[in-house]
């Protein structure tokens, strides 16, 4: 009933909505210049449609903004927060402006797909937004091979003919900010083309421009919504996206970091065929990593990939500090191996994270008290992170277990554990959530996008919760031991035998915990399938002896 109403009132105001949108949507073009007064000026044709696209586009996000916190101020109204009643209006509402920015995202393209792709990996945001969202990380519609070939030659040269024996003209994939062809070198060489879509820099600007207009609106209608960290932090990846360079010296670093590791695989960069536009890379063979079918038909174990694809990801966290931050199937390859049996490719090394060295040793003590339940360490680490006052949800993040949980790690909450966290959460409001957001130093958020990401993809392989905390466990103390006075918390201490020892002793107790948990795991699941064993054997035996009744 309540959206009913809430549907009217939208029709009822809609000219005064396309009033005030367009009006926005030229502030939002004003807002943009004045954040860009010196960019290059094109043509009046070229600044006439610019403009019209991206008044076009402002206008268009206002409605879709507006519809929604119409709905949820009018939705809500009159509702006692700690009610079932609220909940579930409030779950409805989430899905209703999901569904309206999934439209929006639809419509707008380019960055606004993006965009929508980032909000969906996202673990904080509501489950009615991540998964209505999440249909966007497929969702791309290639340029025209004219627009193709006009990037190709501004960058790498008018006589493409002198580089290129053939280039595909179909796109093998083709995504937000780019799309991908395949080609053939003067020498043979098969390699992939990464072409970026003209005329994206100046339609970022203007559509994060509109982004940051609209987050401050909403939180001037509603303060205790607040996603100005959101863009801001949407806004620093789509920049290190569209540099090609960066990426390709990305790439580069991740090899290296990797080269000892014959499970994961990074495409060789073609330094002298890449530019800020253009990245020209080797063809490497393989599926999508989430391709279930083409995985089991190779005869590989799905389990197994996601081990590896755990411990590659693990890696890059708590030993190389240095994080792929986008992380989807289509960025991740399963490639038939000799050797091996199969390799990871790692793709699309655009969006990178260097963790501070600080961070990633304090990152490390944090998951060394994860496993060991340490609430006075973890307080500690997440006073330094700047999150003190939600020290106790870090566990729940992480984990799944509560701060003062009984469960082993690895374990799920007992019931008795879930009723009363339900309670608890209650109380937090979408003001708390975004203080903990707007807190959090931005290689925490990478992280937590990235963990997000991995997390979803380990389960579609079939691989447990508790399988992927073992492995982070143990490359968090890799990680620790890389330096020798890591666990003191202190970077320049001198080198007191003392302090070493200690050090030690953390490390062994925690390997400990870990192989006394894999082993009780290890006993369960065997205990469990003896039981399922004896449970066929005798349902057999008992099919072979049953007595036959005899009709005299």
């Amino acid at each position: 009933m309540r959206s009913i109403v809430v549907s009217k009132f939208l029709k009822k105001k809609t000219s005064f909505y396309l009033f005030i949108i367009s009006g926005t949507g030229a502030s939002a073009l004003t807002y943009y210049n004045t954040l860009n007064p010196n960019r290059n000026r094109h043509s009046l044709l070229d600044v006439i449609t610019t403009s019209f696209n991206g008044v076009l586009r402002s206008s268009r996000s206002l409605y879709t903004i507006t519809a929604n916190v119409v709905d949820y101020k009018y939705s809500l109204q009159g509702l006692l927060k700690d009610t079932d009643e609220y909940a579930q209006v409030l779950s409805q509402v989430h899905l209703r402006s999901a569904k309206r920015i999934l439209k929006l995202c639809e419509v707008n393209k380019g960055f606004y797909i993006k965009a929508g792709q980032f909000v969906a990996s996202v673990r904080q945001v509501p489950k009615e937004y991540s998964s209505t969202l999440a249909s966007l990380q497929d969702q791309a519609v290639p340029c025209s091979s004219e627009a193709v070939k006009e990037v190709l030659t501004s960058n790498l040269g008018s006589d493409l003919n002198e580089i290129f024996i053939s280039i595909d003209e179909q796109p093998i994939a083709a995504a937000s900010i780019a799309q991908v062809h395949r080609a053939l070198l003067k020498d043979h060489q098969e390699v992939v083309l990464k072409i970026q879509y003209p005329g994206l820099k100046d339609r970022m600007k203007m559509d994060i421009a509109t982004m940051s207009l609209l987050a401050k609106c909403v939180t001037w209608f509603f303060p205790q919504y607040r996603f100005q960290w959101m863009v801001s932090e949407f806004s620093k990846v789509i920049a290190l996206e569209l540099d090609f360079l960066q990426e390709a010296r990305n790439s580069v670093t991740t090899a290296v970091n990797f080269k000892h590791n014959n499970r994961i695989r990074v495409p060789k960069v073609f330094q002298e065929l890449t530019t800020s536009q253009v990245l020209t890379m080797e063809y490497c063979r393989g599926r999508r990593v989430d391709d279930l079918d083409y995985i089991r038909e190779m005869g590989i174990d799905p389990r197994k990939v996601a081990k590896v694809l755990v411990e590659a990801f693990a890696e890059m966290i708590f030993v190389h500090g240095f994080v792929h931050g986008d992380p989807h199937p289509g960025n991740i390859l399963v490639s038939l191996d000799e050797k091996q049996g199969f390799r990871l490719v790692l793709l699309d090394h655009g969006i990178y994270k260097t963790l501070d060295e600080e961070f990633r040793v304090s990152y490390c003590q944090l998951w060394k008290a994860l496993v060991l339940l340490d609430s006075h360490k973890i307080q500690q680490v997440a006073q330094h992170f700047g999150i003190g006052k939600y020290a106790k949800y870090l566990p729940l993040i992480f984990t799944g277990r509560t701060i003062n949980s009984r469960s082993a790690f690895g374990e799920g909450m007992s019931v008795e554990e879930k009723t009363n966290l339900k309670q608890e959460v209650k109380s937090l409001s979408m003001g708390n959530v975004s203080e903990f957001m707007e807190s959090l130093p931005s290689e925490f958020l990478t992280v937590l996008r990235t963990d997000a990401l991995v997390r979803s993809l380990t389960s579609k392989l079939g691989s447990s919760q508790r399988e992927r905390l073992v492995v982070y466990a143990n490359y968090a103390l890799h990680g620790l031991s890389l330096k020798p006075d890591s666990d003191s918390g202190n970077y320049f201490v001198s080198k007191g035998g003392r302090t070493r020892i200690m050090s030690r002793i953390g490390h062994l107790q925690v390997r400990l915990v870990l192989e006394l948990l894999q082993l009780l795991w290890w006993l369960r699941d065997t205990r469990q399938a003896l039981i399922t064993w004896a449970k066929q054997i005798t349902r057999l035996v008992d099919h072979h002896h049953t007595p036959i009744s005899v009709i005299s």
